[in-house]
């Protein structure tokens, strides 16, 4: 158990006091949150139960004895630990939705939540998406709030690792869509012969060796089946552009997060006609290909 700190007694001076360790410490700020105060606030509320819009009004609340302590324990421990917030507290937030998340899934951050919350127009037309395939799904974050923002779509979520399964499953259950999401262990497309979407969704691993190596602790802490594309970070990603098109309707679309390994992409395939999604609220390497533009290059998939 940690050491308290003497006069702190609300929950803002928690949030202050956990700044201010935090900056001294030199922690790295990506798993939701991009500085210090954010983050310590983050952890704080979320180690209460509270949820991140809590009025600012009620941040001049007294914890009880029992309370300061776990804070101050999950305080200390994102200190000397390095693990994600969003490990510490065991919930992560995604397109406005609350999320279970434990280290067997990546924390969820990915830019294409605004895609999602669009329902992915203008680049397809909502109302006619009937199937979603979340590839890679982790936590299941991506496929379940497209289930939530897409009504009448039915959902699949797949990922290779039955641990992430089981997190995502638990979310499924959380938010009550258990009769359009389905969850599906496979290697990526290998369980799912003769099926086909409307919009096929993805953040595969896609961090290259030398990026992996370099990336601070708090990275190391998240499962590298998620993370580690291979040598050049496309891995998966080449074998998802070549496979894709055989699993999209004739109007599907592909929409794939490659990150850094977007211009090692682009090198490598320099004749695909990559469009990619600039965002309002920051984010980038994620590319959108249709199922005609797939199947135009196919062989230049072959051949990467």
């Amino acid at each position: 158990m940690a050491e308290q700190p003497d006069g702190l007694i609300t929950i803002q001076d928690y949030i202050r006091w956990g700044a201010t360790r935090f900056n001294r410490a030199g922690l790295w700020f990506g798993h939701g949150t991009d500085n210090a105060l954010d983050e310590a606030a983050a952890l704080v509320l979320g180690g209460l139960d509270l949820d991140p819009g809590l009025p600012v009004s009620f941040r001049g609340c007294r914890l009880t004895p029992a309370e300061r302590v776990a804070v101050t324990d999950l305080i200390e421990r994102r200190v000397t630990e390095r693990v994600p917030t969003a490990y510490l507290i065991g919930r992560a937030w995604f397109a406005g939705l609350r999320f279970d998340v434990d280290d067997q899934v990546l924390v969820p951050r990915s830019p294409i939540a605004e895609l999602v919350e669009a329902g992915f127009e203008p680049w397809i037309d909502g109302e006619r998406i009937g199937r979603v395939l979340d590839l890679c799904t982790g936590s299941g974050c991506i496929g379940i709030a497209a289930a939530l923002f897409l009504p009448d779509a039915d959902v699949d979520l797949v990922d290779i690792s039955p641990a992430a399964l089981a997190v995502a499953r638990r979310n499924v259950a959380h938010h009550g869509v258990e009769d359009r999401v389905r969850v599906l262990e496979s290697n990526l497309f290998d369980a799912l012969a003769g099926q086909r979407y409307d919009v096929i969704v993805s953040n595969p691993p896609y961090v290259s060796a030398a990026e992996f190596a370099a990336l601070p602790p708090e990275y190391h802490r998240e499962p590298q089946l998620g993370l580690h594309g291979g040598d050049d970070g496309l891995d998966l990603v080449l074998l998802i552009l070549l496979e894709a098109a055989r699993h999209l309707t004739e109007s599907g679309i592909l929409i794939l997060e490659v990150g850094n390994s977007a211009r090692e992409l682009e090198q490598r395939l320099p004749l695909v006609p990559w469009t990619w999604i600039e965002f309002e609220r920051g984010g980038e390497g994620v590319l959108l290909l249709t199922r005609e533009q797939l199947v135009q290059h196919q062989g230049e998939f072959e051949g990467a």
